[in-house]
């Protein structure tokens, strides 16, 4: 079942479908539609993830990462 994506990518408000099958989540598929490069961004969350006790600093580390790149507002649409 495709979903659509909504966020905003220095200041341009933009929307994408999304399908799981495609990504496994919603940041690697705008990442994807903007033609960002994920590789260093994905072997830091592996190390986090293998440091850390919780989720939280994987999900820290990913809003502020983002955020960096110029995302802002990214969440699912519900129709």
């Amino acid at each position: 079942m495709a979903r659509r994506i909504t966020y905003t990518y220095k200041n341009q408000p933009r929307e994408i479908n999304f399908a799981k099958d495609k990504y496994p989540d919603m940041y690697q598929a705008i990442a994807a539609a903007e033609g960002i490069d994920l590789t260093s961004y994905l072997n830091m969350v592996k190390q986090i993830e293998m440091t850390s006790k919780g989720s939280a600093a994987v999900r820290n580390f990913r809003d502020q990462e983002f955020a960096r790149m110029g995302f802002a507002d990214v969440y699912f649409i519900k129709e």
